[in-house]
């Protein structure tokens, strides 16, 4: 069974064969695409955005503009994930230095057994 994938932007436009309606998941392969259709000849070449505005082709420059204002940095982008918890710190333990813990007798009572 085929996945169904939903498409941010719509490239729709007319040439003398018919018309031809592309969905991009991206401003940049949409406008790539869009401009790519004039070249071989489309005509009334358009990108539908995801919130439903039609850019004709003198608009194109106000989607890459917007396209830059969005972007963000990696480290300015808010994530869902939960904060991890600090690891608990360790006592470094150096191996030269001699233990100071004083070594005790224990005694031994024997196994032990549980009933």
């Amino acid at each position: 069974m085929a996945r169904t994938t939903r498409v941010a932007y719509l490239v729709a436009g007319t040439s003398e064969l018919g018309s031809a309606n592309l969905g991009r998941g991206s401003a940049s392969v949409a406008l790539r695409l869009a401009r790519k259709l004039l070249r071989e000849g489309y005509m009334d070449v358009r990108v539908c955005t995801p919130r439903g505005c039609i850019l004709e082709s003198d608009e194109w420059d106000e989607l890459e503009s917007r396209r830059e204002m969005d972007a963000m940095a990696k480290g300015q982008q808010r994530s869902n994930r939960e904060a991890k918890k600090p690891k608990k710190e360790k006592a470094k333990v150096i191996a030269a230095a001699p233990s100071r813990n004083e070594v005790a007798w224990k005694p031994d009572f024997g196994p032990t057994k549980k009933k």
